[in-house]
């Protein structure tokens, strides 16, 4: 198959799987008036595939089969194929006006981590597993598949490891094995587009003792693999207008609490069985490889950032004042910093077996930092910017009506030239991105999606070599051992 379309994609959803959504089941997803935004929003990346405009960005002749394939499932050998990779993710969502896509973006993220990891066990421990890692990748390739992880576990008593919790299902663990496979049990959060994926694939969260073996697990399983239970995130409504919420009423990400009873798991889909010694590190390799997909699709983010403080200071005639320009240096260089870091990060990776070019760690974990401290203040100069009406201000139906729409029309006009309706529309924009329900989750986001803030402080300081500066400065102040 190779690459499928958009109602291809869609139909393949239609499998029966346990989703519930504000306490009741769903029947089927794909009718679901919520989670169908959420599908509309993921067949971006298949809409891309088709399009004379984006096609040559969204696909790639692969290297094994020479069929035309997705370019996400493109295993990065290149800084060249890091920058095309970026590209992809940013004009995705930039498609999505500012929503990531990641349906296929988070899974290859994994899978190249999984690559990389499994040829270290494999020469360090005699497994099979980069075997296995390289069937299941040709088999989401081929398929053309959406793939969802499953990384972060609910976790209970953070001050304790999986194997001292109350409740040993904390954190997903294996309770059995068999000629068939192994069966799995516990719960992960904030587990992305699940609902509409094909496939999950399943990580460790962070690093393992000796006692936490039965926890170091990974494996993947169908979305709709029996025992397993999607109970997804109720934020948001159902439809909303287009006038009064542009981003959110077209656009949204699906987030699941992701039950695991008992679920078998075939062996040729278990890539980590006990060897605690590697879930820490396969953790992190998936981060290296998610972060640089983060900073990626921030960067529609914080160039609408930009623009929304551009237009909304031109409507309000604010363009030529002194602190509305600052506001805008600070916007412009928070923007291109964000750029300039993730395009480095790329021409400065570093290859790994098998084969796997790695994108710069200290690099995308300052990329990913910088946004992260700085959104806040960034959201807060444009709604300085933009002004008390971007919450208080009336409905696009208001603006419709024949009674009062006139009235908007006279009164909600701006600079000479900007009519009410426009000046509405823009204050609309900025709503959405930063003070809706949408806006909210996306302040959320910056501060804990792909990590921490503190982890990557951590990242930051662990990558970085000092011992270059460190010998500098001996040097100049004399010092000698």
């Amino acid at each position: 198959m190779a690459l499928r379309t958009p109602e291809q994609y869609v139909a393949s959803l239609r499998d029966g799987r346990s989703v519930y959504y504000k306490g009741e089941r769903v029947p089927d997803v794909t009718e679901h008036p919520v989670i169908q935004v959420a599908i509309e929003h993921a067949s971006i990346d298949y809409r891309m595939a088709e399009d004379p405009r984006w096609k040559d960005l969204a696909t790639v002749k692969d290297e094994e089969t020479g069929r035309l394939i997705s370019r996400y499932y493109q295993l990065p050998r290149t800084s060249e194929d890091l920058l095309k990779r970026s590209a992809l993710i940013e004009q995705a969502t930039r498609l999505g006006r500012t929503l990531v896509v990641l349906i296929k973006e988070i899974g290859t993220d994994a899978l190249f981590a999984l690559h990389i990891l499994a040829k270290q066990m494999d020469e360090k421990l005699g497994t099979r597993y980069l075997e296995r890692v390289r069937r299941y990748h040709a088999f989401c390739r081929d398929n053309d598949l959406a793939v969802a992880v499953a990384q972060t576990d609910v976790k209970g008593d953070r001050s304790l490891a999986p194997s001292e919790q109350a409740d040993p299902d904390l954190y997903v663990h294996i309770v059995g094995e068999s000629s068939e496979g192994i069966r799995v049990r516990g719960a992960k959060v904030h587990t992305s587009v699940s609902t509409n994926a094909n496939e999950i694939i399943v990580l460790p969260t962070r690093a393992l003792g000796e006692k936490d073996r039965e926890y170091a697990v990974s494996f993947a399983v169908p979305a709709n693999a029996k025992g397993l239970k999607l109970i997804a995130a109720p934020y948001g409504a159902a439809r909303m207008d287009r006038f009064d919420h542009p981003i959110s009423a077209q656009h949204r990400m699906m987030e699941t609490l992701t039950v695991f009873e008992d679920v078998l798991v075939p062996w040729d889909r278990v890539f980590l069985k006990g060897e605690w010694q590697y879930a820490g590190p396969l953790a992190l390799t998936f981060v290296e490889f998610h972060r640089f997909t983060a900073i990626s699709y921030k960067l529609p983010l914080v160039d609408l950032l930009v623009g929304c403080a551009r237009l909304m200071a031109e409507y309000n005639g604010l363009e030529k004042v002194s602190h509305v320009r600052d506001k805008m240096i600070h916007l412009i260089s928070y923007a291109e910093t964000l750029r300039a870091l993730t395009h480095h990060a790329a021409l400065q990776y570093r290859m790994m077996e098998p084969g796997i070019a790695v994108p710069n760690q200290m690099l995308v974990n300052i990329a990913k930092h910088h946004f992260a401290s700085h959104y806040h203040q960034a959201v807060q100069w444009v709604q300085d910017i933009s002004g008390g009406l971007t919450v208080t201000g009336p409905s696009g139906r208001d603006l419709q009506s024949p009674e009062i729409g006139p009235t908007i029309q006279k009164y909600l006009a701006g600079k000479k030239g900007v009519s009410g309706d426009k000046r509405l529309q823009a204050f609309k924009m900025v709503r959405d991105l930063t003070a809706s329900d949408f806006g909210g989750y996306q302040e959320v986001l910056a501060v804990h999606a792909e990590g921490s803030i503190e982890a990557e402080k951590l990242a930051i300081f662990r990558s970085y070599d000092a011992r270059a500066a460190y010998e500098y400065a001996k040097w100049v102040a004399g010092i000698q051992d």
